[in-house]
């Protein structure tokens, strides 16, 4: 009779594609498990891991990037074991994993932006925020990007935390930023930036606003640094003040 599978005699194989926050939690998940005889096998494109932690928080926000050390302790387990600069569709197929693994996770992330649809989307000097945030954070594909920081005045489309991370970034004092493990590309060219105005344009009101008090609150802690708001913005049409009777914390927000 065959052995169970998860045995001493037949461990469960598993090879995750991806070594983000997915790809450790799911990890996580099955190292938990009771009475499981495990390996997994992690393959990430890149040679470190990590993913969005390392590569799409922005750099003064140090203590989210802390929870790479759970991370650091999945990895450092003895079932498990980590294999970089492996680009699945061209060094790995599926066809090469199945006869080596039980299951196979995919934990590969979301890479594409979401389009806006508007005249002028693709013009000189619109960028996608996927681009930018991963310019400053030094991520491998971004990293030889150039953005045209000589103008005064620069839009910021959108009214989430990524949003108001962009926005931070452009207007803190480099000087702090040096503070943080931004990529030194960036910091040399935000030390030269002309940019002196930064619009959030949000496309629908307060009610829907995407981001965190906690974000809000940091503008109000940078030097040099004026927050100007048009109070007919703030005024809720019908549509809101539903919105917000049906979602406290949104209410709470507001």
């Amino acid at each position: 009779m065959a052995e169970p599978l998860g045995s001493a005699a037949r461990p469960l194989r598993v090879a995750i594609i991806g070594a983000g926050p997915a790809g450790f939690y799911a990890a996580e998940a099955l190292l938990k498990q009771a009475n499981l005889n495990l390996s997994i096998d992690f393959f990430n494109r890149f040679p470190t891991p990590f993913g969005l932690v390392r590569e799409g928080v922005a750099p003064d926000h140090q203590s989210i990037k802390a929870v790479t050390r759970i991370y650091d302790r999945i990895a450092s387990d003895p079932r498990v074991r980590y294999f970089g600069n492996v680009t699945f569709g061209v060094d790995l197929m599926h066809e090469d994993l199945k006869p080596f693994y039980d299951q196979i996770i995919y934990a590969v992330g979301a890479q594409t932006d979401r389009r806006m649809n508007i005249p002028g989307e693709d013009l000189v000097g619109s960028y996608p925020a996927t681009a930018f945030v991963g310019w400053y954070n030094g991520h491998p594909d971004y990293r030889d990007y150039e953005f045209d920081l000589g103008t005064e005045c620069v839009v910021v489309i959108g009214n989430g935390n990524v949003a108001m991370d962009v926005t931070r970034i452009l207007v803190t004092d480099p000087d702090e930023l040096a503070k943080t493990d931004i990529a030194d590309h960036a910091l040399a060219a935000l030390r030269a930036s002309k940019v002196r105005e930064v619009v959030m344009l949000g496309r629908r009101g307060p009610a829907q606003a995407a981001f965190t008090n906690a974000e809000l609150k940091e503008f109000g802690e940078l030097e040099d640094v004026q927050v100007a708001l048009d109070p007919a913005e703030l005024q809720l049409d019908p549509d809101s003040e539903a919105a917000l009777a049906e979602d406290k914390i949104a209410a709470k927000n507001v």
